[in-house]
């Protein structure tokens, strides 16, 4: 069969959207056949595929799945470039709440549709993992501070953390920051994709969590991070114990639309 699909971007995080209002979608449980699309030498190529599908009680349902055909947990860039997908079909406007695996979010989309602000989940916890932290923002987080970030093995260091005896059943994204004063600059080596990718918006959220309890900010915080693929803004108001109204900002763009057999 044809299968008609788009292609959007959010800070060179790539994805693969589907329109399934219409639930004619045939790969939900064929995760062979999703991690073919996301190939970039056999399929389409992307870090991801999401399939937009009707919910009651929302404007629509994200389903999200990682470049190895699984079916994922949340994906801040992902959820972000859905946002602007779900305006591009004309089924919101300028704001949108909408169903993930994680729970409910709300995103703010810009009127030309090209900048998406996403709410995340709360945060409550970071654990410690020697001189890294380890914490949930809808996706699981390793995070550490590094010097020299634009030459770090972002790859072979990532993947070794990612399958130690500590991580290796359930996975983890494991995120490289370095603190460049006005801004910190992030790398991330991502699970389900089991590469570095050039931007992941749950790392950054996680980042950005860390570095404010690492150095004892308190009230609203704006943190700017530098990615590969460009520059993504993380807002929230921190306690102390509790991080909330957590915002990932940044740019949704999309790319090109086509039809592929399957």
């Amino acid at each position: 069969m044809h299968l008609n699909f788009y292609k959007y971007e959010g800070a060179g995080n790539d994805f693969i959207l589907i329109d399934n209002r219409n639930q004619s979608f045939p790969l939900v449980n064929k995760p062979d056949a999703i991690k073919k699309l996301c190939n970039r030498h056999f399929g389409i190529g992307a870090d991801g595929l999401m399939v937009l599908q009707l919910k009651e009680g929302y404007d629509f349902e994200m389903l999200y799945f990682n470049a190895d055909g699984k079916a994922g947990s949340m994906c801040g860039n992902g959820g972000r470039c859905i946002a602007a997908f779900a305006k591009h079909l004309e089924i919101v406007s300028s704001e949108t709440t909408f169903l993930a695996v994680d729970g409910s979010h709300y995103a703010k989309i810009s009127e030309n549709g090209n900048w998406v602000s996403l709410q995340m989940i709360d945060v409550n916890r970071i654990l410690t993992d020697g001189e890294a932290f380890v914490l949930n923002t809808g996706s699981p987080h390793y995070v550490l501070s590094v010097k020299d970030i634009e030459n770090k093995d972002v790859y072979h260091e990532g993947k070794t953390i990612r399958n130690n005896d500590t991580y290796k059943a359930e996975g983890i994204n494991v995120n490289f920051v370095e603190d460049l004063g006005d801004h910190y600059f992030v790398r991330t080596f991502e699970r389900g994709v089991e590469d570095e990718t050039f931007a992941c918006g749950t790392g950054v959220t996680a980042v950005a969590m860390t570095m404010a309890k690492k150095k004892g900010l308190r009230g609203k915080i704006h943190s700017v991070i530098k990615v590969k693929g460009g520059n993504l803004k993380v807002n929230f108001n921190f306690d102390g114990t509790s991080f909330r109204n957590v915002f990932l900002e940044g740019p949704a763009r999309f790319v090109f639309l086509g039809t592929i057999d399957i």
